[in-house]
């Protein structure tokens, strides 16, 4: 049994009478894929975005038993006016709630809000579970200002009151320092780092400590610098007992490793040895299965990586099976 966590939609078209602003959906002749048109992007978008069914027969071919679906990032346009960032979210948060209807035990979606209005995205959260959305998908930076910031800690305690599953998409920041081409790869890790480490730093992971997080691609680089993080705090190499006398940032609080272990990641790291890491220093507790699919395809047959690297049978279904359950809160599904 296999969950998806990291697999995207589009809706098929938008309103006739939408702003401007709006992306748009185009027919492509003679194909049942479309364009979507939204600003400078230009994007081919193959019908598996937004047919169920091409998404249940995409399930089957891969080995999928559960995708949890969600907006693809780039209509996460936090540049927009409050009022049309609104609208957007809602016309996407309802098509995804359709779509979700039509196989409820396969199809699972994370609504959108508008996150450039820390209020206005607080108080979306509310008719989001009422839809039946499980959660919410936001990006890894609103605007530059990072997730961990005081401002955006209410917007977190109430997904935490309303138990709704959180997904960060790592995304690129107005004041990049990498250029675009480098966006699939580099700013994915530099960006999912920066988002999970302000979670941390900002306060508020230990302000929620029941938050349920996830973040894309196992945050980056963020793992591999828990460890400094652990020294600083602690003093001490190798999680070793704390050393109060070396410790240059000391506190009384939970160390930045038992924070980390609070989050969830997802396991599209594309290389065994980056997976045994995770495991080993975050657990297998932690792990997700996602594929970016379909802007990227998956492995033949999904979660190939993980089967080949023989882990133990019940550690190989926490990643695939039920991990995914505790980080959305619910019941699984037969």
């Amino acid at each position: 049994m296999l969950i998806d966590t990291h697999a995207h939609l589009l809706p098929y078209d938008y309103p006739a009478d939408a702003p401007e602003c709006f992306p748009r959906m185009e027919p492509v002749d003679g194909e049942t894929a479309r364009t979507l048109l939204f600003g400078q992007m230009q994007f081919k978008a193959r019908d598996v975005f937004f047919d169920a069914e091409r998404r249940l027969e995409a399930q089957d071919a891969s080995g999928v038993d559960v995708e949890v679906l969600t907006p693809m990032p780039p209509l996460l346009r936090y540049d927009l006016p409050l009022a049309d960032g609104l609208s957007l979210a809602r016309h996407v948060n309802e098509f995804s709630a359709t779509l979700c209807q039509t196989e409820p035990t396969r199809l699972i979606a994370l609504g959108m809000v508008p996150m450039q209005d820390p209020d206005a995205a607080t108080a979306e959260l509310t008719a989001i579970q009422e839809m039946g959305l499980a959660g919410v998908e936001i990006a890894s930076n609103i605007l530059g200002a990072s997730i961990g910031h005081e401002k955006f800690l209410p917007f977190f305690a109430e997904c935490e009151r309303l138990g709704l599953a959180v997904f960060v998409h790592a995304m690129p920041s107005p004041t990049e320092r990498l250029p675009m081409s480098a966006m699939g790869t580099y700013v994915v890790g530099v960006e999912g780092a920066f988002a999970a480490a302000s979670m941390v730093t900002g306060g508020t992971a230990a302000k929620c400590p029941d938050l349920r997080i996830s973040f894309s691609h196992a945050a980056g680089g963020y793992p591999l610098m828990i460890p400094r993080h652990q020294y600083f705090w602690g003093g001490s190499w190798n999680e070793e007992p704390k050393n109060p006398e070396r410790a240059v940032m000391p506190d009384d609080g939970p160390s930045p490793l038992e924070h980390a272990r609070r989050f969830y990641y997802d396991s599209l790291v594309f290389d065994r040895r980056a997976l045994t890491y995770l495991i080993d220093l975050l657990g297998a507790d932690r792990l997700l299965v996602g594929s970016d699919f379909p802007a990227m395809p998956r492995e033949d047959p999904a979660g190939r990586t993980l089967a080949s690297m023989g882990l133990p049978d019940d550690v190989l279904r926490q990643i695939t099976w039920d991990n995914a359950w505790r980080w959305l809160g619910m019941q699984p599904t037969r």
